[in-house]
Formats: structure tokens, sequence, C-alpha cells
């Protein structure tokens, strides 16, 4: 039996993740920061690893008897004083450093769509930085590019079921974001894929004013969509780098920024945003 660590085990990807190796067969090792954040998942998990990947020390030898390494560390919400430099970045290399090691035959890491056209962004730099010495690594990799994930969509299930969208322009750029059932799915199939770099959306492609008719379609009520000229969102991201420290405005940064640009995947899954919709609409 094959065994896989599974780091951002805690996280939306990362859970779909752990119960999707171990449906699959492979004996799961999942590292987190605390055993209280992998309770939801003992029943899917042979062994616990706590350790604090920003400290390398603290996970000597997490990939000892290792074959598959899934990473999906990354700040999606910053807290304490770690950039993401300090997490995207480095945590992973402590990771890798870990890894390489250890002799583990493959390293699968996910980054976000459209990573080359972002790198100006503080988030995506980490990314693509690490990216680029894990190729450098001599290990087997995949790098996943996923869009969105559907659990992003339940903002805009909220402002629909407060009455009103907001949107910057006209609402026509795409993206298709895809189940995280659906997204473990295309990350585990990459344990035996010889594809390095998976580029990766759900089976619908939408225009961002569709998704809104859709969350208000699922809701019974009228769609009520304000439209905020492109301009606004320009001099709300000069505003944000100028004045506001990098662990407010990276966020924001990348929300503002792929808002403004198609976020298109080769689509994967069977799962649809409307049934997610429709599954949440009474629990937001």
């Amino acid at each position: 039996m094959k065994k896989v660590l599974v780091a951002g085990a805690t996280g939306y990807l990362g859970s779909f993740v752990v119960k999707e190796f171990k449906t699959r067969g492979y004996g799961v090792r999942a590292l987190a920061r605390s055993a209280g954040k992998l309770e939801h998942l003992k029943d899917y998990i042979d062994e616990e690893y706590i350790g604090q990947l920003t400290n390398p020390e603290s996970i000597k030898d997490v990939c000892r008897d290792i074959d598959i390494v899934f990473s999906s560390i990354g700040i999606t919400r910053q807290r304490d004083q770690l950039t993401y430099m300090d997490v995207d970045f480095q945590a992973n290399m402590n990771l890798l450093e870990d890894a390489k090691l250890n002799k583990v035959s493959k390293f699968i890491y996910v980054s976000v769509l459209n990573a080359d056209k972002l790198e100006h962004l503080k988030l995506v730099e980490a990314k693509q930085a690490f990216v680029k010495e894990l190729k450098r690594s001599g290990l087997g990799y995949s790098v996943i590019y996923p869009n969105g994930f559907f659990s992003d969509m339940l903002e805009i299930l909220k402002m629909a079921k407060r009455g009103r969208g907001y949107l910057f322009g006209d609402g026509s750029y795409k993206g298709n974001p895809i189940d995280g059932a659906d997204a473990a799915r295309v990350c585990v199939d990459a344990v035996t894929s010889n594809e390095t770099e998976i580029h990766m959306g759900g089976p619908d492609v939408l225009t961002q004013k569709e998704i809104f008719e859709l969350a208000f379609q699922v809701l019974g009520k009228k769609s009520k969509i304000t439209q905020i000229p492109l301009w606004v969102r320009t001099v709300v991201l000069a505003v944000l780098r100028t004045f506001m420290p990098v662990k407010t405005y990276g966020p924001l940064e990348f929300f503002l920024t792929v808002m403004a640009m198609d976020m298109i995947g080769k689509p994967y899954g069977k799962n649809h945003l409307k049934d997610f919709f429709e599954e949440h609409k009474n629990t937001i």
C-alpha cells in the first residue's frame, strides 16, 4: 500500500483530498498544527503528524516512509505576522526539503489558475517562487492550478440572499469554478498521471453575471445587480497598494484582479454550481 502525506488537510480542498486518497486505498498521514483540527477526518486518517511547517525542526522526517506528498499549504486569510513568503513559499520549501531527504517519489502542489499571468500579485508571487524550486528539485511532481472552488461562490449566494449583487464592469468575464470533491479526484489522479501541470475548472463555464443570476434564481428572488465601473476597481487597487500592509491588501488585491479577467480551466468533474447553491441556500 502506498502512503501519502497530506499537508493542508484541514483546509477546504485538503479535507476532500484526504477522503479521496483513503477511498482509493492509500495510507494517509495528515499534517496539522493540532490534533483537534483533524478530528472531523479521523475516520480517513491512518497517522497524524502534529507540526508547524514554518518551523523545519517541528516537521523533521514528516515524510519518512512516504511515497507521495500532497500540499495545498498557503495563506487564505492573513493571521499572526506571517507573510506569503513565510507560508506559500518557505513552509512548502521546508516540506520539500524533507521530501527530498526521505526520497519521496512525487510531490503534488496546488497553486492557482493563471498563476503565470498573476505573478505581480504578492499571493501568487510566493506560490510561483515555490513552483520554480519544485521543478528544480529532482522529484517527480505535478502542479495543480485550480479555478475558484464552489465554497468561494457562497459569498455570491449570501449577497443574493441579502437582495443585491455587485459586479465590476458588465459581468461578462467568464469562469468555471469547481466542486471540492471533483477537484480532489483530479489531485489524486495526478499521482499516476504524466502531466506535470494541470489547469482545472468545473464543468460549467459561466459569466460572472450568470453566476449572480443563478444565485437569485435558486433563492427564488428577482435578480438585482449593481454594476460598478471598472475604473473604480483600478482606483481601489492603487489605494490598497499605497496605504495598506500586505497582510490586509493581499487577498483583496487577488480578488479584485481576477474579477477583471476570464478564469477558465480545463473542465473536470460532474458536480454543478446550481446544485451546490440549492444545497446551501438554507444554511448560509
